[in-house]
């Protein structure tokens, strides 16, 4: 706890442009960073209930979906309350778009941990930002900035240098597993694009549908019957802690704080993730990773930290 509040007061909103807010404000600023940064901390467990649970792929994503996809729900209902019909009847394409996203980065996200090491998949994973940033582009003609452009040089010199390594055994992880991890990241800055051109999508309902299809699409091949008590309790804490808990810690904080520092404040998962399975369970990062690895994280938090204090600069002069 005392972490976080030093987090939120490294990003406090009183910066050296001279822009005060009221103490209230900065009250409601350092809780969402709270917020924000306790999802990530929720999503960073993917890693250990992956290797902790020993259900087979199929199983754990056909069980995980059905909790994850009611605790998504409940959440959703409490917060819309009296308009949560009107909003499921208002639900187009878009919603459905971000549905089959969403489902896609579920099935690839976790079958990308299983296969290859946590490390790895997290790695790739960090590109998202920029992946997203070219696909916004294609599709919608968002220019990126100068400095998104040259972020995303350095964090593709980083995933080079660490595929370039030899994929052996647990530690260096497997090509299927990398895979994967590509696959979820063009699947989530897809659904980021879709998000930012059609802002008005329902989000929850629609993560809580992707979750549910992620059960029907994996039910074919699944075996819940095998599944042991620990595990079956696993899978239950896995649906409710990292994916449930995460969404809504993030939906509630993102809306305390602006979009960049939520940005900055999530990408925290990118470290955490392989740092909990290599201290609880030994899983060492291949040595290609251990070089490849960093040159992501500083592209990404180094073009991150750049967002924000470039939105701090604009802050004092809209207020003016």
């Amino acid at each position: 706890m005392w972490a976080l509040l030093v987090l939120a007061n490294s990003l406090s909103l009183k910066g050296s442009e001279g822009f005060v807010v009221t103490l209230a404000e900065q009250q409601q600023y350092r809780l969402g960073v709270i917020y924000v940064a306790a999802s990530a901390l929720a999503w960073s467990t993917s890693g250990l209930f992956v290797r902790l649970i020993h259900a087979d792929l199929m199983t754990i994503l056909f069980c995980r979906g059905i909790v994850s996809g009611l605790g998504v729900f409940t959440l959703f209902l409490y917060i819309e309350r009296g308009r949560a019909w009107r909003i499921l009847r208002s639900m187009r394409w878009p919603s459905l778009a971000a549905t089959v996203f969403s489902t896609t980065s579920m099935i690839s996200g976790i079958g990308s941990i299983y296969y290859t090491s946590v490390a790895d998949a997290m790695v790739i994973y960090a590109t998202v930002p920029f992946v997203t940033a070219g696909v916004a582009y294609v599709f919608i003609k968002e220019r990126p900035s100068m400095a998104t452009l040259v972020a995303s040089v350095v964090a593709l010199i980083g995933v080079l240098v660490m595929l370039s390594g030899e994929v052996s055994g647990n530690g260096g992880g497997g090509w299927l597993g990398k895979g994967l991890a590509c696959v979820m990241t063009l699947s989530v800055a897809g659904l980021a694009v879709v998000m930012r051109q059609h802002r008005d999508v329902p989000m929850l309902p629609a993560m809580a549908l992707s979750a549910w299809l992620c059960s029907f699409i994996t039910f074919w091949f699944a075996s819940p019957a095998m599944v042991s008590g620990h595990d079956l309790g696993l899978i239950i804490a896995f649906g409710i802690i990292q994916n449930a808990m995460g969404l809504s810690l993030y939906t509630f904080g993102s809306r305390l704080i602006p979009a960049a520092d939520a940005s900055l404040l999530t990408s925290l998962e990118v470290p955490l993730t392989p740092l909990w399975v290599w201290i609880f369970l030994a899983e060492r990062p291949s040595q290609a990773t251990l070089i490849g690895g960093p040159i992501v994280l500083i592209a990404l938090f180094g073009h991150i930290l750049l967002e924000v204090r470039r939105n701090r600069a604009v802050e004092p002069a809209q207020a003016l």
